[in-house]
């Protein structure tokens, strides 16, 4: 009889920590729960619905107003852009609209698509487009853009366009603390006060700043 009392009391112990033990587990598991839902919260905010899509929608606007003011200098205020954030659907029969990113690009003869636009008018609206993110992005940093660098592009466009890409250079130039145009066309070269030319002599690459 002492014997089964004692077996039958180490049972009790064992059933008294098991239930400890899995009041433990379901503290730990209502802990799991209410982290999982922080963690699907998270997930909504940083989604592509998200404070991403706040972002880019208080953005737009500003890149927008930019990438409008340096292309109206660049090309007499024929020509501006509108970003488009909501599409139709390919299925007609939806009436509900798609999350997008367009450009649309209007001149004097209204909307036009992009590959329509000659390489020099391409060229001036991706160099506008390019400049206004930069600065946006920047701003948005708290920092200051300190070097911008333009490789080419210029011998896709005209006399006047080239004009018009120089004096657009020279009106943000202080903006900058440094400016870099890569070029192989000697009026572009000229119309910078310092030029470093590499050439090559011998099979070999010689660097003048002058």
């Amino acid at each position: 009889v002492q014997q089964r009392i004692g077996m039958i009391q180490q049972k009790l112990a064992d059933i008294v920590k098991a239930k400890q033990e899995l009041i433990q587990i379901e503290k730990q598991r209502d802990q799991i729960i209410v982290d999982i839902d922080h963690y699907k919260g998270l997930e909504s905010a940083f989604g592509k619905n998200g404070i991403p899509a706040l972002l880019i929608e208080q953005a737009i606007p500003q890149i927008e107003d930019k990438a409008n003011e340096y292309l109206a200098r660049l090309t007499n205020e024929s020509m501006s852009i509108r970003f488009s954030t909501l599409g139709q659907f390919a299925d007609k029969k939806r009436t509900d609209m798609k999350e997008t990113l367009d450009i649309v690009i209007f001149d004097s003869n209204g909307p036009r698509d992009y590959e329509m636009y000659s390489g020099g008018e391409a060229f001036r609206i991706n160099f506008a487009i390019r400049l206004a993110l930069s600065e946006v992005l920047a701003k948005g940093a708290n920092a200051k853009l300190s070097t911008l660098v333009i490789d080419e592009g210029f011998g896709s466009q005209d006399a006047d366009g080239r004009d018009k890409l120089k004096q657009c250079i020279k009106t943000i130039q202080a903006d900058f603390e440094k400016i870099l145009v890569i070029t192989h066309l000697e009026d572009i070269k000229e119309a910078f006060p310092t030029r470093i030319e590499i050439v090559k002599v011998d099979g070999a690459s010689q660097i003048s700043v002058n």
